[in-house]
């Protein structure tokens, strides 16, 4: 099954430069065979820089739980020193009328 996708995560570390190509190569290993796409953010404040990731596309999860797994299934170390938040809905496509999925 096919669902639509969208994940906002939110990234930070203290400033070191390049920190969306880093953000960058970490969602094209975690996501490689998932058809996602990302628009990244980059700002600076106060000696800190901080990355939002825009993701949206179809995928084949069923679930934010899913999707959950899956990230802590195969995400880096850096990932996960990096995130701060996240938001994500799974819509699910329905056969027939998105209502009642019979019709």
């Amino acid at each position: 099954m096919t669902s639509e996708t969208y994940i906002d995560l939110c990234f930070v570390r203290q400033q070191a430069g390049d920190f969306s190509g880093e953000i960058e190569e970490l969602l094209q290993k975690l996501f490689a065979k998932k058809r996602l796409n990302w628009y990244l953010e980059e700002k600076v404040v106060d000696g800190a820089e901080m990355v939002i990731a825009e993701i949206k596309g179809m995928s084949t999860w069923e679930s934010e739980d899913e999707t959950i797994q899956f990230i802590e299934d195969h995400a880096e170390d850096k990932f996960w020193d990096y995130l701060q938040g996240y938001k994500m809905f799974i819509y699910p496509v329905k056969k027939g009328c998105n209502s009642c999925g019979g019709h």
